[in-house]
């Protein structure tokens, strides 16, 4: 057995354990903690095949931010988890028929995989040009070939945050707001008032 082989049934041994620790966690936060280790080890699996890019990407943006965000969240929030799995039970049919579809559709791709097609398609997929490196030659194909797709999906994720400013901006009734402008304007006369009150006497405003 080589390293390589040994590194990827290590790897993906590893990952296969936490996502399901991420599953039977019944404490949220050692969720995110065995998520987070799930992401580890898929970015290790992606340094195997050669593609250090996507293995970056994939600690940067999901462990670096996406999962820490998440910990943060579950820490802040007093959300009572034993109330929400009262109605796991009521819930588990419909579960377990999903998970069933998901499962027939994996072990009809598994069932369809010819092992001479899958070696030449990641021939294909693992080839990069003489002098280049993996990150230089997906920057240059997504940047020329597929530019008009890569900015399609900006502008996607532009209209998806707007939606969501425009949907969760409330303006609040009777608030007390302050007008800079008529601050600004405030003179020492009209702000400030020289009072001399008596002995157990107050302030007239």
């Amino acid at each position: 057995m080589t390293t390589a082989v040994f590194s990827f049934y290590l790897f993906a041994t590893i990952l296969l354990t936490s996502a399901v620790m991420v599953i039977l966690s019944r404490n949220p936060v050692h969720s995110v903690l065995w998520l987070i280790v799930a992401f580890f080890n898929a970015a290790g699996l992606f340094v195997i095949v050669g593609a250090e890019f996507l293995a970056m990407l994939l600690i940067i943006v999901y462990v670096g931010a996406v999962a820490v965000l998440f910990l943060f969240v579950v820490m802040m929030l007093d959300i009572d988890f034993a109330e929400l799995r009262t109605g796991l039970s009521r819930y588990l049919p419909l579960g377990l028929l999903v998970a069933g579809v998901i499962l027939a559709e994996i072990l009809l791709a598994v069932g369809s995989w010819r092992a001479g097609d899958g070696i030449q398609m990641f021939d294909v997929l693992a080839g990069t040009p003489d002098g280049m490196t993996n990150t230089q030659w997906i920057g240059s194909v997504l940047y020329t070939r597929y530019l008009y797709v890569f900015q399609a999906a900006g502008l996607v994720l532009l209209v998806a945050m707007i939606g969501a400013i425009v949907l969760t901006h409330r303006q609040r009734v009777g608030t007390k707001r302050q007008d800079i402008g008529k601050q600004v304007q405030m003179t020492p006369a009209k702000s400030v008032r020289k009072a001399q009150p008596g002995v157990g006497q107050g302030v007239d405003l």
